[in-house]
């Protein structure tokens, strides 16, 4: 078995890095969550979408990284591309002119379609959000168009999205940092989560429609054990030696919010940011 070391980490780690590239996999498992409050049955149908996304993201990816494992080319070939996306060289070499085509075209559908279901599943974070007057611009964040959708919650995450994005154009390292405080905080709270089951309220009855019965904690100890290792590998730095311009600032974003998350958290009631009336006065059916 032949590996490479292009991060200058110890090989242990640099291995442990490549995670970077297949940690994704389970990220965004939750979009059928955030869209809950649209979904018929939700309390069934959210969690099912939750769960089998998850279940068949795992089994897909899984699948295509053994199938990229077995037909790459020798990885001294694959490194000399030195190109910034390496499926597309690497599909040109397998496929040859007219298949790398068709493959390199699924791909980009395939990322559209993949950033339409998330600009959908965070737009909702974000209009729940602001209509609790928490954001910034809450009562022009939280308007719903005549259909009833949220365009202005989408319009804010298509914009702060296509600001990061364009954070690689100066400094790759501020891009991948960004993305990488961007995923943690999903991979982290779901850990603490499946922690707090296990350790807090492990015998406590969850009155459910949907349940894992039984499989519920062997799953929250997997959950426990996979989130805090992709933790761990996105909060990594990822070149060797660490200095300024190779620094991975994730946990550095994410000890900020946090702490001003607390702060926010001692100091600001809650009748600050939800209102008592909205609270008495749930929302009404709309079917």
């Amino acid at each position: 078995m032949t590996t490479y070391n292009g991060t200058g980490a110890p090989a242990g780690w640099n291995w442990c890095l490549s995670y970077l590239a297949t940690a994704g996999i389970l990220i965004g498992f939750d979009a059928s969550g955030h869209v809950a409050e649209e979904t018929k049955n939700a309390a069934v149908n959210a969690a099912k979408g939750i769960f089998w996304s998850t279940v068949v993201s795992g089994v897909l990816g899984f699948s295509a990284v053994i199938l990229f494992l077995f037909t790459s080319p020798p990885i001294d070939v694959l490194f000399s591309y030195d190109a910034p996306q390496p499926f597309v060289p690497l599909y040109a070499a397998l496929l040859g002119e007219g298949g790398h085509i068709v493959m390199n075209v699924l791909s980009v559908v395939a990322l559209w379609l993949n950033t339409a279901i998330a600009i959908t599943a965070a737009s909702r974070l974000v209009f729940a959000v602001a209509r609790d007057g928490v954001l910034p611009l809450s009562g022009w964040v939280s308007q719903v168009s005549a259909e009833g959708q949220p365009r202005n919650a989408v319009l804010v995450v298509w914009g702060v999205a296509a600001v990061i994005t364009c954070t690689i154009l100066p400094s790759a390292v501020a891009f991948t940092s960004l993305v990488s405080a961007a995923g943690v905080p999903s991979a982290a709270a779901y850990g603490l989560i499946s922690l707090g089951r296990l350790t807090l309220t492990s015998g406590e009855k969850l009155e459910a429609k949907w349940s894992l019965g039984r499989l519920s904690k062997p799953f929250q100890f997997i959950s426990v054990l996979w989130n805090g290792w992709v933790v761990a590998v996105l909060f990594s730095p990822y070149s060797f030696p660490v200095e300024a311009s190779t620094l991975n600032y994730a946990p550095i974003i994410l000890g900020i919010v946090t702490i001003f998350a607390l702060i926010s958290w001692f100091f600001t009631p809650a009748t600050a940011w939800v209102p008592r009336g909205r609270l008495s006065h749930p929302v009404e059916d709309t079917e």
